[in-house]
């Protein structure tokens, strides 16, 4: 994760005070979104730009449009990368494994909510977050997207429903990869799951696609309506 995939067309990051969207839930912010009486939650988990980013909250918006309450939780506790950060020194001060304790504390709140069930979505950084929870069954249904530091024995772990969205050219998560996730998954047919390999689009097509490339714009497109088909079918 230390390459440029993870950090090319970075975005313009929205503050805090840029929206009254913003809750605290737990001991973090969030940017929330939808229905707040829904008692079916999706945690959007971002890459390394963080809750801020303009696209992955326009997606959250869209997810929760199909009635779910969506929150997007800060994670970097205000201190996303930035262009001036090294990521591999970021990324040291940022371990996904320390997000766990507090994504199972956002969980809690939400059922304390009157929340009954919780899915969650996690791109690039936050994929690993998602799939510990998975491990955990600290969540009903999950997905991964362009997913980064992520090893077979992760995906094996797993205990509930997953899908997997991944990039045709993705150094931290090439499709081989991706295919021998698809053939653990396979291994254990009590965990439903759903692959898919995008052509023509790179590592963070999902929430940081060019504008001007209509390939990457349409299977961003794509890729979203799969992401909410999934949910639909297991939320």
């Amino acid at each position: 994760m230390s390459g440029p995939e993870c950090c090319e067309n970075p975005p313009t990051l929205a503050s805090v005070g840029e929206s009254s969207d913003v809750l605290q839930i737990a001991s973090l912010n969030s940017y929330v979104s939808g229905n707040t009486d829904s008692k079916i939650a999706v945690l959007l988990i971002s890459d390394v730009y963080d809750y801020g980013a303009p696209k992955l909250r326009k997606l959250a918006d869209k997810v929760a449009s199909a009635g779910y309450y969506v929150v997007v939780p800060d994670f970097f506790h205000g201190d996303p990368k930035t262009p001036e950060d090294s990521l591999q020194d970021w990324i040291k001060n940022h371990r996904q494994m320390e997000a766990i304790p507090f994504a199972k504390s956002v969980i809690q709140a939400l059922k304390e909510k009157g929340i009954s069930k919780i899915g969650a979505a996690g791109f690039c950084w936050g994929a690993k977050v998602v799939v510990e929870l998975a491990k955990e069954a600290e969540i009903q249904v999950a997905a991964i997207l362009h997913p980064a530091l992520l090893t077979l024995d992760d995906i094996k772990g797993v205990k509930v429903s997953i899908a997997i969205l991944g990039a045709e050219i993705d150094k931290w998560s090439p499709p081989e990869l991706v295919k021998e996730f698809e053939l653990a998954l396979k291994a254990k047919p009590e965990i439903d799951h759903f692959v898919k390999i995008y052509s023509g689009v790179s590592h963070g097509w999902t929430v940081r696609w060019k504008d001007d490339d209509e390939i990457a714009v349409k299977c961003a497109k794509e890729a979203h309506e799969d992401l909410l088909a999934w949910f639909a079918k297991c939320l």
